[in-house]
C-alpha cells in the first residue's frame, strides 16, 4: 500500500470519528431538549388541572337569596338597534344590560330571572327612565322581595343591619358609558314593569323653524282621550297586534326653554310631550309626523279628527313618520315603589353625561358658527330644519293625506296573515252571520323578533288577543 492511500484511509477514519462524536453530541442536545420539555410539559399540565380545578368552582347562585327589585335605566340609543334583544344582532342595549348582569354574578341566566321590561323603543330611540323588574341576587334574609333558598342560612354577623348589594355601582362599573343604572327599587314578587305600569310618557324634541308651533300646540289636544289610532301607527298585526283603540291621558307642544331670549329663533327648540297607559308600534312617531304637516300649515288641524274617525277613514293614508333620534322614553309611573340611590352614583352618573354633554354642545356650536358663515338669502334654513325631521325626501307638489293612496285594512291583514297561518280563526260566539273571532298566536320566536321592530311601550295587555269583526 503505497504513501497515498494510508493517507486517506486515515483520513476517512478520522472523519468516521468526527461523524460519530457530532451524533453523540446530539442524542446529548435532543435528551436535554426532551428532557426540558418534558418538565415543561408537566409543568402545564399541572398548571391546567389547578385552572380546571378553579374552573369547576362556579359561582354558587343556590347559596345566595334573590330579590325582586325594579331597576330605572337611562341610555342614549342613537347607536344601537333598539332596546330589546334581536336574533339578527347583539347591539341593542337590553343586550348589555344581561352582559352587565351576568358578569357581576347578579342573575344565574336570563330564563331564570324573571324578568319584564317597562317598554321598548326602536333603534335610535333614546330613555331617561326605562325600568326593568328582575331577580337579583341579595344579601339579605329577609325584607320586600326577599326569596330565600331552602336550607340557607344567614352567615355569622349578617343580621338585619347588613347592607344590600350595591346594585347601582355594580352595574355601573360594566355598562357602557351611555347606558346607566340610576335607581333601584324593592318590589313585590308578583310585580310586572311590563304589566304594572300606571302610564309611559314619550318626548320629542325638535327645533321651531318656520312651523307654526301655537297652532301644533291646538292640534295636539286632539290626540287626549280614548281613540282607535290604526290610521297613526304601523299596524303589527302579524304579531297578535288587533286592537287599535289607546287612551291618551295628556299631549302637549311647549318650548324647552319657556324664557328663551328670541321667542321666534328658529333654531329654538319645542318639545312634543305624550303620556297614555300604552302605545302602538311607531305610534308617537306618526302623531309626531302629522303635527309637524299642520305646523308647516300643509294640513289643517282638523286632520287629526279625521283620521281618528276610522268608520270613515278606515285605511290609513301613505305618509312619512318623523325620524327616531328626537324621541326619548321620558318616564314610566308606578305605585308603591320606593326608589333607592346610591349618592356616590348620582355623581358618577352625572359627570357620565356631561361629558356625553360637553362632546355634543361643543360640536353643535362648530356647527352653528359654520351655519351663520355660510347663510344667504337664498336659502330657506327654517325649511330644511322640517324636513330632516321626516323620513323620505320631500315632495314638490304637496298631496293632502286624504286624497293620497291608502294601505291596506286591518281586515285585508288579518285574512293575510289568516292564511299564512299566523293567526287562528274562530267561529263568532253572537253567532251572527259573518262575526268571526280572531286569536293572534305569537311563538317564543316572533314574539323576539316582533320585539325588535316596538318603538313605544310594550303593550300593557295579553300577548294573545281576541277581537271580533264583522267580515263582509
Amino acid at each position: 500500500m503505497n504513501t497515498s492511500e494510508e493517507a486517506l484511509q486515515a483520513r476517512v477514519k478520522a472523519l468516521e470519528e468526527e461523524v460519530e462524536r457530532l451524533k453523540a453530541q446530539l442524542r446529548g442536545k435532543s435528551d436535554g431538549e426532551q428532557s426540558a420539555k418534558g418538565t415543561m410539559l408537566a409543568s402545564k399540565a399541572q398548571e391546567d388541572r389547578r385552572s380546571s380545578k378553579k374552573g369547576k368552582r362556579a359561582f354558587d347562585f343556590s347559596a345566595h337569596p334573590r330579590r325582586h327589585v325594579a331597576l330605572r335605566l337611562a341610555y342614549l340609543g342613537w347607536q344601537y338597534q333598539g332596546f330589546a334583544v334581536q336574533e339578527n344582532t347583539d347591539n341593542t342595549v337590553e343586550a348589555r344590560v344581561f352582559e352587565a348582569l351576568l358578569k357581576t354574578k347578579l342573575i344565574q341566566d336570563r330564563q331564570s330571572s324573571n324578568y319584564h321590561r317597562c317598554g321598548r323603543t326602536d333603534k335610535g330611540v333614546s330613555a331617561f327612565s326605562q325600568v326593568i323588574s328582575i331577580d337579583l341576587r341579595s344579601s339579605q334574609f329577609s325584607g320586600l322581595g326577599v326569596t330565600v333558598p331552602a336550607g340557607v342560612e344567614p352567615k355569622a354577623g349578617s343580621g338585619a343591619a347588613t347592607a344590600e348589594l350595591p346594585y347601582i355601582k355594580m352595574l355601573n362599573r360594566v355598562l357602557p358609558p351611555d347606558i346607566r343604572a340610576l335607581s333601584w327599587s324593592p318590589a313585590p314578587s308578583g310585580f310586572s314593569a311590563r304589566f304594572d305600569c300606571q302610564s309611559r310618557t314619550y318626548r320629542y324634541y325638535f327645533p321651531r323653524g318656520n312651523l307654526d308651533v301655537e297652532l301644533m300646540a291646538e292640534a295636539a289636544k286632539r290626540y287626549e282621550g280614548t281613540h282607535d289610532f290604526r290610521n297613526l301607527c304601523k299596524m303589527d298585526v302579524g304579531n297578535g297586534v288587533l286592537q287599535f283603540q289607546r287612551t291618551i291621558a295628556s299631549a302637549s307642544v311647549r318650548p324647552c326653554e319657556p324664557d328663551h331670549p328670541s321667542p321666534t329663533d328658529p333654531q329654538r327648540l319645542y318639545v312634543f310631550e305624550v303620556k297614555g297607559l300604552a302605545f302602538l308600534y311607531h305610534q308617537v312617531r306618526c302623531m309626531m309626523a302629522v303635527l309637524l304637516l299642520i305646523g308647516q300649515k300643509l294640513e289643517a288641524q282638523e286632520i287629526i279628527s279625521q283620521l281618528l274617525d276610522v268608520a270613515n277613514n278606515p285605511r290609513k293614508p301613505q305618509y312619512s313618520m318623523a325620524v327616531d333620534y328626537p324621541l326619548v322614553l321620558y318616564e314610566c309611573h308606578f305605585d308603591g315603589l320606593s326608589w333607592i340611590s346610591e349618592p356616590e352614583e348620582e355623581s358618577h352618573v352625572l359627570g357620565s353625561l356631561l361629558q356625553h354633554w360637553t362632546q355634543t354642545a361643543v360640536k353643535a356650536q362648530v356647527l352653528h358658527s359654520m351655519i351663520h358663515g355660510l347663510q344667504s338669502t337664498d336659502t330657506d334654513e327654517a325649511q330644511i330644519m322640517q324636513c330632516c325631521l321626516m323620513e323620505g325626501s320631500r315632495q314638490r307638489n304637496y298631496r293632502p293625506l286624504l286624497e293620497r293612496p291608502c294601505c291596506e285594512s286591518l281586515e285585508s291583514r288579518i285574512q293575510h296573515f289568516v292564511k299564512r297561518g299566523r293567526l287562528e280563526r274562530e267561529e263568532g260566539e253572537s253567532g251572527e252571520e259573518g262575526s268571526t273571532v280572531f286569536r293572534g298566536k305569537r311563538s317564543k320566536r316572533s314574539h323576539q323578533a316582533s320585539s325588535t321592530n316596538q318603538e313605544e311601550a310594550e303593550e300593557n295587555l295579553p300577548s294573545q288577543q281576541n277581537i271580533h269583526l264583522h267580515l263582509s
